[in-house]
This record gives structure tokens, C-alpha cells and sequence, in this order.
């Protein structure tokens, strides 16, 4: 096991009252946690990494709980994706280290939450953004809560790191209107609807 060196973790949150349509009683909030760490892997290539994940596992749960708490709570919580950008020493695998350990924390702190967690990655140079898509927690299928978070940091990924995210929204885009399964329609216990 490897200790997880963490240079930085932020927390960003946005409130939307309206895209130019009617204004809301209450915004839809959204927020991303991120998690800059050393790449262990980083200036060569490892075959045996899956071990990382495990070592992983605390920090997603950190981050699911800090970015929850954020939002107001797991019952407030709709949506959800995660994501990785790997520094140039890396290798995209290394980004998909966070797919476990992301991915779980999130549903496991929501309450067992059904739908696969959509993810995205890539290999970076500091300064760099990354969208990460955004589903409904409990089913994929629900189209009102497709969207996507834009995440970056300034001075983030240096070659030799990692930077983690974890995003969630408390609903639908703000004037959701093109059909397909409601959230409130849900009814599946596998994810999908």
C-alpha cells in the first residue's frame, strides 16, 4: 500500500436561477470536488497497478462526503459523474485507476445509488479542463439529468500527478423539456430504468 500524497483539494459549487428561461424558486446546484495527488506510476511503465485502487478507496470517500455536504446533504443529491486528468509522465490507464474508487465512494455514500457512474479521462498538460458527464443517480436512462461539469486547477496536473474529480448536481438541467424518462418514473433496481 502507498501512501496517497495529496498537494491540493478544492471544492466549487454554482447555483443556476435561469439559461434565459424562467427564473427558478429554488436554482439547480452543482458542484465538483478535486483531489491533486502524486502518480506513483509516473516517468515509466508498471504493469501491476491495480493495487492503487485500493489505496484509493479513503480518498474517494472523502471527497464524496466533502462534496455531498457541500450540496446540501445526500438527499438533495440527482446527478452524478467522475473524471481524471493524468500529467505527462503519466498514461491514461492511470486515470482509470479512479473508476473504482471514485465511482463507489459516490454511490455507496448516496445510499447504494444504482446507475453506473459516467466518467471521463485524459493524459493533460497543467491547466487543462476536462468534461465530465452527469447522469441520474439511480437510473442512466433518465435524459432531464444527461449534462456535463467542466473541471480544472490552474497549476494541476504537473507531470508527475494526478488530479481526481468528483461531480454532482441536485437535479435536471434548469429548464429541462426533452422528454424521455422522468425521474420521478424510475422504477428499476438495476440502473437503467
Amino acid at each position: 500500500m502507498a501512501e496517497i500524497d495529496i498537494r491540493k483539494m478544492l471544492i466549487q459549487t454554482e447555483e443556476i436561477y435561469h439559461e434565459g428561461g424562467p427564473r427558478t424558486a429554488a436554482p439547480l446546484r452543482r458542484g465538483a470536488v478535486l483531489a491533486v495527488i502524486k502518480n506513483p506510476f509516473a516517468g515509466g511503465y508498471t504493469q501491476d497497478i491495480q493495487w492503487f485502487m485500493e489505496d484509493l478507496k479513503p480518498l474517494g470517500l472523502k471527497m464524496a462526503k466533502d462534496l455531498i455536504a457541500a450540496l446540501g446533504g445526500k438527499e438533495a443529491i440527482e446527478g452524478y459523474g467522475k473524471g481524471a486528468l493524468v500529467g505527462s509522465a503519466g498514461e491514461l490507464e492511470h486515470g482509470a485507476l479512479w473508476h473504482v474508487p471514485g465511482g463507489y465512494a459516490m454511490r455507496e455514500t448516496l445510499g447504494d445509488a444504482k446507475a453506473i457512474v459516467p466518467s471521463s479521462k485524459k493524459v493533460a498538460a497543467v491547466g487543462s479542463t476536462l468534461d465530465i458527464p452527469v447522469t441520474h443517480i439511480n437510473a442512466s436512462y433518465v435524459r432531464s439529468h444527461f449534462d456535463s461539469i467542466e473541471v480544472h486547477c490552474s497549476d494541476a496536473p504537473r507531470a508527475d500527478e494526478m488530479l481526481l474529480a468528483l461531480v454532482m448536481t441536485t437535479g435536471a438541467r434548469i429548464h429541462a423539456r426533452v422528454g424521455g424518462l422522468a425521474a420521478g418514473d424510475v422504477v428499476g433496481s438495476d440502473g437503467l430504468r
